[in-house]
């Protein structure tokens, strides 16, 4: 098994250290899923709480090449400490190339080569050795995408940061945040007790093209689907969101799960919320 790559822009070095750093929020241990067309980030130890996968597709990357554990199965599963990534790329911002490869000193290692202009005309490069695990092809159905089916509604956020000042707020109020939307771009947030209830409205936020073609299939747009979730669990998922998305999207399984999706350019965030 075989994997390098190199990352030359400036912007997506940037990118791919903030992935790293909201892996490393939510997870100890993170399994980096080697694909001919992509790396995916999934942490692990997540049972039951908020669920994550992250993906970095292979356009971010300006040098990219990997050779799986056979040609049927062309990937490669690297388990490793999240803390320990997010800190070797922490201060990678400034640098001209990020490198990434799959070595072997003494033990498995993912080799990060960092290098950073130290004056005209020369570099240096900083390198970091972290240990991984190449984990048998058995393991692999322990780090796959999590599998949802079609949605009941899906609607676009507003801001995040307008999000996470609701939640946090709410979070002071009661445990659990009802969330709901509808096919008319609206979303509501609210949190209920004995001797309160705070309530926030979200309208005109708008619905993606497939949760538009619903509603020329007899759907109600003002039906407002719903489900209940850990305040705590959602609080974790915008304290740890580092990248600034140009598409946020809110998925909700009526009584089931909460299900949002970050994209920015070629990466893209996954948060699977359980109701409770």
């Amino acid at each position: 098994m075989r994997f390098r790559a190199r990352i030359t822009s400036r912007r997506f070095i940037e990118l791919f250290i903030q992935v790293s750093s909201t892996v490393a929020k939510l997870a100890k241990v993170c399994v980096l899923r080697v694909c001919p067309d992509r790396l995916c980030f999934c942490p692990m130890g997540l049972l039951g709480e908020a669920q994550l996968w992250g993906e970095v597709r292979r356009d971010v990357f300006h040098h990219f090449c990997m050779e799986g554990a056979s040609q049927e199965f062309n990937e490669i599963c690297l388990e490793l400490m999240s803390e320990h990534l997010a800190r070797a790329v922490k201060n990678a911002g400034n640098a001209s190339s990020l490198k990434l490869q799959l070595t072997n000193k003494l033990r498995p290692c993912l080799t990060l080569v960092v290098e950073l202009a130290s004056c005209p005309g020369h570099t240096r490069a900083v390198v970091h050795d972290l240990p991984v695990r190449v984990l048998p092809r058995r393991r692999w159905k322990d780090c796959t995408e999590p599998q949802v089916r079609g949605s009941d509604v899906s609607v676009y956020l507003p801001a995040l940061k307008t999000l996470k000042n609701m939640v946090e707020r709410m979070a002071n109020v009661g445990s659990h945040v009802l969330v709901e939307a509808n096919l008319n771009g609206r979303m509501n947030l609210s949190v209920e007790t004995d001797r309160v209830t705070i309530k926030s409205y979200f309208k005109n936020l708008g619905n993606p093209p497939n949760a538009v073609l619903c509603m020329s299939q007899g759907k109600d747009p003002e039906t407002m689907v719903q489900v209940r979730v850990d305040n705590r669990k959602l609080l974790q998922c915008f304290d740890g969101q580092q990248i600034n998305p140009t598409m946020a999207l809110c998925n909700i399984l009526s009584n089931t799960l909460l299900h949002l999706v970050l994209v920015h350019e070629d990466i893209s965030l996954q948060y699977f919320i359980p109701a409770s």
